[in-house]
């Protein structure tokens, strides 16, 4: 940055002037000292945080598991900290439009994220470009739960066991599948592979749009959670045809493990808290704490269970390890579906 100097006779003297030198100087200080200034700062306000309500995005819509994860999951973070947490749900895109918004967002413990396998795993298989890196974008908090989907169809399927929905499908031309995360579009893809089905899959924006087609006949088939699936289920609107887990369900034992049927068919989902990267490790810290206590209750547990959820806490620097795990994972499993990159 600065000029060589010269000799002449025993002066030294700068090729720019002392004046120009002395702004460069000022500018060069200022900028070193910018994110440098910026440490104290984000130093204080983790050791009084939190001193405000907590933004919590979700990139999934109301009424999902990941929607009721997160406010389950909020009202033990308010329990702890005695501030709101403000559940944002910003659906779409694969979950991209909420985890780019959560990487653009102050690192300072005020704005979370509830993430998924979908975002920060199987995304980097699915698109070409992403908005985010899920490993350089995000500050991993701690794991939270796990659990499976289920494939529902139309109430009229002329099929009341697995096997029996098999031979049906595989019968049938262009089966419209609605898919909306990277667990239901991975679903889809292997049963049309491994299950020998003639499918067309459709996208959807959340789990409920795809429910409410299979509902009204627009689509036969998706894949959902257990929270938009069993009521449906039980009143007998929806036929509960398997879940992508490798057994059956505590939640709903009476519906089969696809795998019954379709050896090799195993697609677990798991949801875990971020943050953006940059939070300060104090913070992320005390917040992992807030939520393994929270897991631990057994009425949090209980929760869980009546979604279809097993908690699965873990440390910030497990769920880190986990999900490059996890991306790998993702990647096979996307690989062998046979789904090119957007």
């Amino acid at each position: 940055m600065f000029a060589h100097m010269t000799q002449r006779g025993d002066k030294s003297m700068f090729a720019i002037p002392p004046r120009r030198l002395r702004t460069a100087f000022a500018v060069f200080t200022s900028i070193a000292a910018g994110p440098m200034g910026a440490g104290p700062a984000l130093a204080q306000g983790a050791a009084s945080w939190p001193s405000q309500p907590i933004r919590f995005i979700v990139p999934y819509p109301t009424g999902t598991q990941t929607d009721i994860t997160a406010r389950i999951i909020g009202n033990e973070i308010t329990q702890a900290t005695g501030q709101p947490v403000i559940v944002d749900n910003r659906p779409g895109a694969s979950t991209l439009i909420g985890a780019e918004a959560l990487a653009k967002s102050a690192p300072d413990g005020y704005t979370i994220m509830l993430t998924t396998n979908t975002t920060s795993a199987a995304n980097k298989s699915l698109f070409i470009r992403l908005p985010y890196d899920p490993l350089k974008d995000f500050a991993y908090v701690g794991l939270l739960n796990t659990t499976s989907q289920v494939l529902v169809g139309r109430a009229d399927i002329p099929a009341n066991t697995l096997d029996e929905f098999l031979a049906w499908a595989r019968k049938q031309k262009n089966l419209e599948a609605g898919h909306w995360s990277a667990g239901s579009q991975v679903s889809v893809a292997m049963l049309k592979s491994l299950g020998g089905i003639d499918l067309l899959p459709v996208p959807y924006k959340g789990g409920p749009q795809a429910v409410t087609d299979v509902l009204g006949g627009q689509i036969a088939l998706t894949f959902t959670d257990f929270s938009s699936a069993l009521p449906h289920i039980k009143n007998g609107k929806l036929k509960g045809i398997g879940i992508t887990a490798p057994k059956r369900s505590s939640v709903a034992p009476q519906i089969p493990a696809l795998a019954e049927s379709i050896p090799g068919f195993d697609v677990l989902v798991w949801t875990a808290i971020v943050a953006p990267a940059g939070t300060p490790q104090s913070i992320i810290a005390k917040l992992n704490g807030i939520v393994n206590h929270g897991l631990a209750r057994p009425e949090v547990k209980a929760k869980f269970a009546d979604i279809g959820f097993d908690v699965s806490p873990s440390s910030p620097e497990e769920l880190t390890r986990f999900v490059e795990r996890e991306i790998d994972r993702w990647k096979k499993l996307v690989d062998n579906a046979g789904i090119a990159p957007q």
